[in-house]
């Protein structure tokens, strides 16, 4: 008897231009349309205003024009390909230098036989750092420090990459300081920046708990029995598993010394000074070179290990650009705004109980095509709120519909760069993270449900 041939998901370049073309093709069949863009004075922000759509002449995607969208969203996109490239040349250098790998061995010695209790400890600070300053990006920094944590300890790669990945997640979710999400959509809704944050931090805290407990579960049963793990057939044996070899010295200290400070400067620098991706990446250069040459690396070395860290990331760079590439698509085919205007038409009419709800799935589909934050938020807020006046929903509401339609599936959407660097750097192919993620994905978003419903019912916010 024939073995059946089981479904192979394509590989990401393949599903990521699939979309494109879709949409290229939806560029010929949906009628075009655009919203007048004005200029908020109080802020500078360039806003949808939700009364002026109208039908304009189509402008459909040509064969070049299909083509040019991924040189163009790589042009979009230049400054997050050239960070993800220096910061993962960068942290390689500092990673060669044995000084991590060195450090989590030598502290995985104090939890032994209370591994898993490290897991909810981490999760709660990328859950944190998510809420209060919109870590997105900046994990890629910390996926291998992660990962060679859950490997010294008795885990696997998923778990290390989870705890990063999933911890960032779910706090900036339940964000309830964020400026870049929830303070653009806050502002764009004209309420209080801080208002309805006691709500928020309890969000927050059922959020991380939930997912400190999925991801313990996981790890438990790797740890158990690695064969369960869901890359066991083709993660890397891992050096520092064995303790002959893993000696922390004078070197290792005075890096992991440098390295932790530089850390904590590092969430000060974004939170106060502003910093973003390009001073991110200078300053990880900056600090590279530092431990590098403390290391006792040579100029040469220290040249080659940069490079080869740049190499391994080459992957995940492709795919923001090429991830750019369906917005840019959706903008030259004038679909866009149609789109917007279509999903936000389905709410009107629907009693204030529900409405809340449905504007959280409308915003989950959005996020598939815009999934920055701050640019969704500039996009669909100003169509939203009207609606939620409309219909009696609360505008805070309306704000933290937005906030879970934004934030839970950027952990599985592979229109989410940062997600899909962040697998790149971790060597987990997509379709295993798929399978991973999908049950806390749906936990989730039965938790998004029930907080909509009942911040409905208590007219939750000032208003």
């Amino acid at each position: 008897m024939k073995e059946k041939k089981r479904f192979k998901m394509p590989h990401v370049f393949v599903l990521l231009f699939s979309i494109i073309i879709v949409l290229a093709i939806c560029s010929y069949i949906v009628p075009a349309g655009q919203f007048e863009r004005v200029t908020d004075p109080k802020t500078g922000r360039i806003l949808v205003d939700p009364d002026s759509f109208q039908y304009i002449e189509k402008s459909p995607i040509g064969f070049f024009q299909l083509f040019q969208a991924v040189p163009t969203g790589m042009e979009e996109v230049a400054q997050i390909m050239i960070f993800i490239l220096i910061v993962g040349g960068a942290f390689s250098l500092i990673n060669a230098t044995g000084s991590i790998e060195a450090g989590i061995y030598k502290a995985s010695k104090v939890v032994r036989g209370k591994e898993l209790l490290i897991i909810p400890v981490f999760v709660a600070i990328f859950a944190f750092l998510g809420a209060t300053i919109g870590i997105a990006e900046e994990t890629l920094v910390f996926i291998p420090i992660g990962i060679c944590m859950a490997r010294v300890l008795g885990f696997d790669t998923v778990t290390g990459a989870s705890i990063v990945i999933l911890g960032s997640g779910c706090g900036l979710t339940a964000a309830f300081m964020n400026p870049f999400t929830l303070g653009v959509a806050q502002s764009i809704s004209e309420l209080p920046i801080l208002s309805g944050m006691w709500y928020r931090i309890v969000i927050w805290v059922v959020v991380t708990i939930v997912t400190s407990l999925f991801i313990m579960r996981y790890a438990k049963k790797v740890k158990a029995d690695p064969s369960k793990g869901l890359i066991a057939d083709i993660e890397e044996p891992f050096s520092g598993e064995s303790e002959e070899g893993i000696e922390l010295n004078k070197r290792h200290v005075l890096i992991l010394a440098i390295f932790l400070l530089s850390l904590v400067f590092l969430v000060y620098a974004i939170s106060q000074f502003g910093w973003y991706i390009m001073e991110i990446a200078t300053y990880f250069l900056i600090l590279a070179l530092v431990c590098g040459f403390i290391g006792g690396m040579g100029p040469s070395k220290i040249a080659e290990t940069l490079i080869e860290g740049a190499k391994e990331v080459v992957f995940g760079a492709i795919i923001v650009g090429l991830a750019r590439g369906i917005l840019v698509v959706m903008q030259q085919g004038m679909i866009l705004d149609t789109i917007i205007h279509s999903l936000g038409g389905l709410i009107e009419g629907v009693p204030p109980a529900l409405a809340g709800v449905l504007m959280f799935f409308v915003q989950l589909v959005v996020n598939f095509f815009i999934p920055s934050g701050s640019g969704q938020a500039a996009a669909t807020m100003p169509i939203m709120v009207p609606l939620a006046d409309m219909i009696g929903l609360s505008r805070q509401t309306a704000v933290l519909a937005y906030q879970f339609g934004d934030g839970f599936t950027n952990q599985i959407i592979p229109t989410c760069s940062w997600l899909m660097v962040n697998l790149a750097v971790a060597k987990i192919p997509y379709e295993r993270w798929v399978k991973f993620v999908t049950p806390i994905m749906l936990i989730w978003i039965g938790c998004a449900v029930v907080f909509l419903v009942i911040a409905a019912l208590m007219n939750f916010g000032p208003f």
